[in-house]
């Protein structure tokens, strides 16, 4: 007699589905997936996005530094200034070639 056996409630919907509704379930599950895959996907773009620009900022700090320290070494390599120097601080004075010979020579 089937009056007396006791079936589950979620046992009977489920064998239920499966056995007249399996494209729909089959719908559902792929839906429920392809949603977990958007926005697993789109929180990864969004976190790959703020490191890009993360990584862009550091470029062009790194850039504007590499400019400063190319204008720093070319005031500094600045033959006037280097020959000032020499002559103020270190008081050096200019050779001539001539000159040189005749002292040499002495």
């Amino acid at each position: 007699m089937m009056g007396n056996e006791r079936h589950g409630l979620i046992g009977v919907i489920g064998s239920d589905l499966l056995r007249h509704a399996k494209i729909p379930v089959i719908l559902l599950v792929a839906v429920l997936v392809s949603a977990v895959l958007v926005v697993t996907t789109t929180h990864e773009t969004r976190r790959l996005t703020a490191q890009r620009e993360q990584l862009v900022l550091e470029r062009d700090a790194l850039d504007i530094e590499w400019r400063n320290l190319i204008l720093e070494e070319n005031a500094l390599g600045d033959h006037s200034r280097v020959e000032r120097i020499a002559t103020e601080k270190l008081k050096m004075q200019h050779v001539d070639p001539a000159q040189e010979n005749i002292v040499v020579q002495q």
